[in-house]
């Protein structure tokens, strides 16, 4: 397995050697690449040499999987840059989370391969965590991924039901950031998942209005939104609640819908693949893929 940060530069580099003890204690060998060293303003490396690398790991067939390092920002500025019949030709497992959104969604589409929306390297990888990144990358699993198991991560359902479709999404606001691009699929057969962190609830008004007016919202099958952390208004005697931001767009979709996966800048955290059959329950707060992520 490989190492790689696509998109911002990693600054603490004790947390490189904290993530490689924690893949090795998974069985895995593991390849760090040149990124994770690099700093070029708030980039690890020039988007050349990001793209470069990245492209470098699907062509070696001695990597089996890629891992990345961290979020931040970055990723968008290099899909230009890769290379998807190579890409294609070389399935291999990429996983991240964040603004690694726009690689997991761009690579799924452009190839037809399998992504996956998990832990980064520096993201708590407890045993919550690790069980589901086990389940579906070496265990193979058709997993059934839940709610959390505090009182608190009942599931917030805005309209109940079952929806079956396709899995994709990530970070709200990456996603918004690409509509208009060639790098995004067709939603008609989609059940969108969705988290954020740090937005108040108009800047989420905003990006999802976005979604509503590109078609988005009005051609999915269902929608799962993740945690929001830290989506409080800043004056909230003059603002709506981040609550009410989702119903006030989740609702009249008349389609499935709820809030409270355990998705997103969160300790305990899914991993969900993008581009599987998935069946989703509003009313229990599950997503239970219907076929494994991985051959």
């Amino acid at each position: 397995m490989a190492i790689a940060s696509p998109a911002g530069a990693v600054w603490d580099e004790k947390q490189v050697q904290v993530f490689i003890s924690i893949l090795e204690k998974l069985q895995l060998k593991v390849e760090t690449g040149a990124t994770i060293k690099k700093k070029f303003g708030y980039f690890s490396g020039t988007d050349e040499a990001r793209a470069k690398e990245l492209n470098g790991y699907f062509r070696d067939n001695s990597i089996k999987g890629i891992f990345c390092m961290k979020g931040g920002w970055g990723c968008a500025r290099i899909l230009d840059l890769l290379d998807y019949s190579l890409i294609k030709a070389n399935p291999k497992p990429l996983m991240g989370f964040s603004d690694i959104t726009s690689l997991l969604i761009a690579i799924n589409a452009r190839t037809g391969l399998v992504t996956f929306h998990g832990p980064v390297g520096n993201s708590g990888w407890n045993e919550f965590s690790s069980a589901y990144v086990q389940g579906l990358l070496i265990k193979k699993e058709a997993a059934l991924l839940n709610t959390g198991p505090k009182p608190e991560d009942a599931p917030v359902v805005f309209t109940p039901g079952k929806a079956k479709g396709v899995l994709v999404g990530g970070n709200l606001s990456v996603v918004a950031s690409i509509i208009g691009s060639k790098y995004l699929p067709d939603w008609s057969d989609k059940i969108l998942f969705l988290e954020e962190t740090s937005e108040e609830p108009y800047r989420i008004d905003r990006m999802l209005t976005q979604l509503k007016l590109a078609g988005v919202l009005g051609s999915i099958r269902g929608l799962v939104f993740g945690k929001c952390v830290k989506c409080e208004a800043e004056e909230p005697e003059k603002a709506f609640t981040f609550m009410q931001v989702l119903e006030q767009h989740l609702k009249p979709l008349g389609i499935p819908a709820f809030y409270g996966a355990m998705i997103g800048h969160i300790e305990n955290k899914l991993t969900v693949p993008i581009g599987i059959n998935a069946e989703m329950n509003a009313e229990k707060g599950t997503i239970q893929l219907l076929e494994s992520a991985v051959s």
